[in-house]
């Protein structure tokens, strides 16, 4: 039986404009802006392609290189002896936002491991048998209990080396870590210092906190030593933010010998470090933490939300010494009263088990496999470094961001633009979630797309139709 929608679809002949570029290439545009529009929708028949060669009026060839490039686009699936019919993005969609693929957001990717996921679950209902109701229905302390404390202590050992549990926090994310740090740190009025491109979670608290903030330059090993000592001499920064492993946006891990001398300037300027090590636990190879380098004068912040899980909202702050951390266990009570008690221990039980371990390992893969769909689908200037579930594109010269983040959006594609890093000045380059897509046949989707719509120029690319 044909529905009215079925006949719809299968009697579709796109609203091309005179003058747009090669044929073929309009015609999947079209058939990409009627499915993102919802006048086409998902598993519903296109016409064959002579019909729609004779409605067109134009060369049965044509029409064959258009399905052929909405195939390539993952638009549409071909079924020998049925015909060309509508595959929309929606279904491999990681929100449920309008079928956007949101590769802005910086997520662990989904590994297909069953047996994990189980495990994972089954330890959430373990916990019933450890604290009762007391999980449930009690405070805790602002900076965790002593047990999440000391499994926080064993699981940063590997790179940070041993650490008392007095000095270690359990805080509400890296964030509310963030958060707690400047407020003890820095006061409204002071600068401190960051990356010339910088998580924006740190802009957004520093501008919450009216402190202003300095960047630094960076190079293709991270951030500048000399930069820094040249701010700390003009500038006199109260605290240098950095994230040296994988960082965020970019992927570079400084090397060594700038960890060194940076640890070497902040002592000799009187200057703090906060070391966002938020993708440490991701590359095993990386050299030592600025904390194990200099742990008198680093504030260390490792979350738990790319390695293990967003949904934790736990992270751990390292202080230079109990002291300290006795202090900033006063902030956190101040702007967050405490962690999650249920999540912490979930996240310590996940620790002690190798639940953690075993999803860390997970994520590893999976980001492997991830990164060689990256390495097969796109020709351009990609930064990426093993291990991280981000990557870094510059962008040719006849793209500019704002273009680019928009036209991909036209298509289902979410980026983010460098406007969301820069410090100061803002290069031609957005940021490319990995794990974001909920598979690596949506990922491969999504950058075929992008590889399209980069080869184009951004007159030939934007289609009115």
């Amino acid at each position: 039986m044909t529905t009215d929608l079925d006949a719809a679809a299968t009697s579709w002949v796109p609203r091309l404009s005179k003058g747009a570029g090669p044929l073929y290439a309009a015609i999947a545009d079209a058939l990409a802006a009627d499915i993102l529009a919802g006048r086409l929708a998902d598993g519903f028949r296109l016409p064959t392609q002579r019909a729609l060669a004779e409605a067109l009026g134009i060369d049965f060839t044509t029409v064959g290189r258009a399905y052929a490039e909405a195939g390539r686009r993952g638009l549409v699936v071909g079924r020998v002896g049925q015909g060309t019919f509508v595959r929309s993005r929606r279904r491999d969609a990681s929100s449920d936002r309008g079928g956007i693929v949101d590769m802005s957001m910086n997520l662990p990717p989904h590994f297909d491991d069953p047996a994990l996921v189980a495990r994972m679950w089954e330890e959430l209902g373990d916990l019933r048998g450890d604290d009762g109701l007391d999980l449930l229905l009690r405070y805790q302390a602002p900076g965790g209990t002593m047990r999440d404390r000391e499994a926080g202590a064993h699981w940063l050992e590997p790179r940070l080396g041993a650490r008392t549990p007095e000095r270690i926090l359990v805080c509400p994310g890296a964030q509310g870590a963030l958060l707690a740090l400047l407020g003890v740190l820095a006061a409204p009025g002071d600068t401190i210092a960051a990356e010339a491109l910088t998580y924006p979670g740190l802009l957004a608290a520093a501008a919450h906190m009216r402190l202003g903030v300095d960047p630094v330059a960076l190079d293709a090993s991270g951030i500048i030593p000399e930069a820094f000592e040249e701010l700390c001499l003009r500038r006199k920064p109260k605290v240098l933010c950095v994230n040296p492993t994988l960082h965020n946006p970019t992927t570079t891990t400084v090397p060594l010998d700038r960890r060194r001398r940076l640890v070497d300037i902040a002592r000799r300027h009187g200057v703090r470090i906060i070391e966002d090590d938020a993708y440490g636990a991701l590359a095993p190879d990386a050299p030592p933490p600025l904390a194990a380098i200099g742990e008198d004068v680093v504030y260390y912040i490792a979350g738990l939300s790319k390695c293990l899980s967003p949904a934790l909202r736990v992270a751990y702050l390292v202080a230079p010494s109990a002291g300290d951390a006795a202090s900033l266990m006063v902030a956190i009570r101040a702007t967050a009263s405490m962690a999650s008690p249920l999540t912490a221990a979930l996240a310590t039980r996940w620790l002690e088990t190798g639940t953690a371990d075993a999803t860390l390992d997970a994520i590893r893969r999976e980001t492997k496999a991830r990164q060689a769909i990256v390495r097969s689908s796109l020709d351009g200037d990609v930064q990426m470094s093993p291990g991280a579930f981000h990557a870094w594109l510059n962008l040719p010269e006849h793209w500019t961001r704002g273009a680019l983040v928009a036209r991909m959006r036209a298509e289902g594609v979410g980026l983010v633009p460098s406007d969301a890093f820069a410090v100061a000045d803002t290069p031609e380059a957005v940021r490319l979630g990995l794990g974001a897509p909920r598979s690596a046949e949506a990922l491969k989707q999504s950058l075929d797309i992008l590889s399209h719509i980069l080869a184009q120029r951004p007159d030939v690319s934007t289609l009115v139709v």
